[in-house]
């Protein structure tokens, strides 16, 4: 289980263990023994006993009565002291406001709470004439791109459970909602007409996690000035929002699972 990391110009030989070992115990249902660990590495027993001996003393793993090293919960505990809003705003500000800057529109961000969207994150453009969504809003899947981002890139149980949540609507928005999602997840995001503002284009693409899941969406209520600051072409405004959303994603960890 040697990584590329370990092999490559920056060595360091121990802490490459310790995550070899982390990594090959995450998948052992009923833990290691010390020998067993050392030969599914290819490593012998001396080579890992002291990096056993820290992850146990940090709390990282624990030793059974039949003498098995297991993990422990602290790894969840420390990934979950990073709480996902928190880390999406830290990562995504910077980013947004740049691509306000350059497609001279606000944007927002959002994420699913309880069957509704919620923007966690707003950054205006430096034009005189802005349409802006006011943080903290909650707002509808149904009239909403980042609604239909989201549930695109649902499975089937998810997308039913978020509907739940969502409550009844009726029955020609939610027919259209679900109808617009197999689009948007072949295109990769949503663009088009707003549905609650005449005038106004929406575009919308998604920021995905380690796991491949959607965790928030990118959205720029895009309006068509007559004067004012240089308006970029819509397209092209589209294709700046995918390209930063695609930046986020792999901040975020993206495509890590599969060894992108």
């Amino acid at each position: 289980m040697q990584t590329e990391a370990s092999e490559g110009k920056y060595r360091a030989p121990a802490l490459a263990k310790g995550i070899d070992i982390l990594e090959l115990l995450a998948s052992a249902d009923d833990g290691l023994g010390q020998a067993e660990i050392g030969k599914r590495l290819g490593r012998t027993t001396s080579e890992i006993f002291r990096v056993l001996m820290v992850l146990r003393e940090r709390g990282y793993v624990e030793l059974d009565e039949g003498e098995r090293y297991n993990l422990t919960a602290k790894l969840f505990e420390v990934a979950h002291r990073h709480p996902i809003i928190r880390r999406l705003t830290a990562i995504a500000g910077d980013e947004m406001q740049k691509l306000a800057n350059r497609i001279n529109q606000c944007v927002h961000l959002c994420v699913l709470n309880s069957g509704e969207l919620l923007v966690i994150a707003q950054v205006e453009s430096p034009d005189t004439n802005v349409n802006t969504v006011r943080l903290g809003s909650r707002i509808p899947i149904d009239d909403s791109a980042s609604g239909r981002v989201l549930a695109a890139f649902m499975e089937d149980e998810e997308l039913s459970h978020l509907l739940t949540l969502a409550g009844n609507e009726t029955s020609a928005r939610r027919a259209r909602f679900l109808s617009d999602l197999p689009e948007v997840r072949r295109a990769g995001f949503c663009q088009g007409k707003s549905l609650t503002i005449e005038g106004v284009s929406v575009i919308s693409a998604p920021i995905f996690d380690y796991t491949g899941k959607a965790v928030a969406a990118v959205t720029t209520p895009f309006i068509h000035r007559l004067t004012g600051m240089e308006n970029m072409p819509l397209d092209q405004a589209r294709e700046l929002l995918v390209e930063t959303c695609k930046g986020l994603s792999r901040r975020m960890g993206a495509g890590v699972a599969n060894g992108d």
